[in-house]
């Protein structure tokens, strides 16, 4: 098997795909020949990804993943717009911390709940509709799940939201349980794992120098840095491409090294 390009002619459907790890992701399918669409919650940023992305091989629709409709939607804009549906990538997710996320002994339970319904509940309504189309379609397809080295390798010190580990954590096990369920459909379920990755989302610990001085030697690859979105397209066009057709249930830690080093305070 030799893919001129990885993605030609797929479609493929980015939950939260309008900034950050989401965007760029888009990005490195539309250069590898998908057709995308992109679902994100503000307006402004479905427009500007569509700018970013040109509307020949992408469209950006505006919803909330966690509304039980949201992913159908695009699966069926998708479907509508470029003639199938391939591949499913599930980004949305969120920090609970100003809903009261943090040390268990002061978590509140609004954070607790609203933790989950960002970061886990809108993962099972995207994933449940990729399978339904899939199911439907009988051709099985790629699902892969944003994750977080937070789920298996925590930190203590400095990120302690516990609701939101306890999600990402989640997430492993729920990927991987339909992973072995929906396996002889040839439907695959995969989650990338990263670290401390520079997203609008992580823009507390990306401007915390103390932090930063931190993740040099918690992330140590590269000279020791904050991953940027683009270091984990790579991952994500191999799960969404056909030389992953034997690969399910894998969990990928892209994390600079974070899962494997120490780091010091």
């Amino acid at each position: 098997m030799v893919l001129d390009k990885w993605l030609e002619n797929k479609t493929i459907i980015i939950i939260g795909g309008t900034t950050g790890l989401g965007l760029s992701a888009a990005k490195a399918f539309v250069a590898q020949g998908a057709n995308v669409v992109v679902v994100g919650r503000n307006p402004d940023s479905c427009t500007e990804a569509e700018k970013i992305l040109g509307k020949t091989r992408a469209t950006a629709i505006q919803g909330d993943a966690t509304e039980p409709h949201t992913a159908d939607n695009a699966i069926q804009k998708g479907i509508q717009t470029f003639g199938g549906f391939d591949g499913l990538y599930h980004v949305a997710g969120g920090s609970g911390r100003k809903y009261g996320d943090g040390p268990l002994h002061e978590l509140s339970l609004e954070g607790w709940n609203k933790t989950f319904e960002l970061n886990l509940t809108s993962l099972m309504l995207s994933n449940q509709a990729a399978i339904r189309q899939f199911l439907k379609q009988n051709t099985g397809g790629s699902i892969l799940n944003m994750g977080s080295v937070l789920g298996y390798s925590p930190s203590p010190k400095y990120f302690v939201t516990h609701a939101y580990a306890a999600t990402k954590s989640a997430i492993i096990g729920f990927s991987q349980s339909i992973a072995a369920y929906y396996a002889p459909n040839n439907i695959r379920i995969n989650v990338l794992a990263p670290a401390l990755v520079e997203t609008p989302m992580s823009q507390r610990a990306s401007k915390d120098e103390v932090i930063l001085n931190f993740v040099k030697t918690k992330q140590p690859l590269d000279g020791g840095r904050n991953g940027q979105p683009a270091d984990l397209d790579g991952a994500a066009v191999y799960f969404m491409s056909d030389y992953s057709t034997f690969t399910t249930g894998q969990i990928l830690s892209v994390d600079g090294g974070w899962s494997l080093s120490e780091g010091q305070y």
